[in-house]
C-alpha cells in the first residue's frame, strides 16, 4: 500500500507541472513565460515596483539567480529595469502598461479555467479546499522561515 505522503507528493508535483503552463500576449505576438517569470509579473503587480534584491528576497533566491527572469520580461516588453534614484547602485523593475496587461489577462484566464473546474463542487468544498491550500502554504513559509512547521 502506498504512503499517503507519496500520493500528496505526486498530486503537488502535478499540479505544479500543469501550473507551468504560462502563455502571455505581447506587442509581437504570444509568448509562453517560465513560471518565475510570471511570478516576477505577479509581484510587481500587487506590491509596485520591487529592487532586484527584494525580488530575489521574496522568491527567496539569490539575487544572482533572479537576473535571467528578469532579463526575459524586460526583454518582451513585459517590464522596465531602471536606476534606484534612492541608491544608483541598485536597479527597480516596474511593470509597463502591457505587462500589467498581460498579467491581468493571465490571471483572467486560470480564474475562468478555475470556475470551470470547480463547477460542480459545492461552496462548502471550495471553503475546505482554500483553507487546506492557505494552511499548507502557511506550513511551509514557516518552515522555511523557522526550520519547523507550527500547524
Amino acid at each position: 500500500m502506498e504512503n499517503q505522503n507519496d500520493q500528496i507528493e505526486q498530486q503537488l508535483f502535478t499540479i505544479l507541472r500543469r501550473s507551468q503552463l504560462i502563455h502571455v500576449r505581447t506587442p509581437s505576438g504570444e509568448v509562453e513565460l517560465e513560471r518565475s517569470s510570471y511570478g516576477i509579473l505577479c509581484l510587481l503587480d500587487d506590491n509596485g515596483p520591487q529592487r532586484l534584491g527584494a525580488i530575489a528576497q521574496a522568491f527567496r533566491l539569490d539575487p544572482s539567480t533572479i537576473t535571467r527572469q528578469v532579463q526575459a520580461v524586460v526583454r518582451l516588453g513585459l517590464a522596465e529595469k531602471t536606476v534606484d534614484p534612492t541608491d544608483r547602485r541598485a536597479s527597480v523593475l516596474t511593470l509597463t502598461t502591457e505587462g500589467a496587461r498581460a498579467v491581468h489577462e493571465e490571471r483572467d484566464r486560470r480564474r475562468g479555467l478555475l470556475d470551470i473546474m470547480l463547477a460542480s463542487w459545492s461552496q462548502t468544498e471550495r471553503d475546505e479546499f482554500l483553507r487546506s491550500l492557505q494552511r499548507f502554504n502557511r506550513t511551509v513559509d514557516d518552515w522555511i522561515e523557522n526550520g519547523a512547521p507550527t500547524d
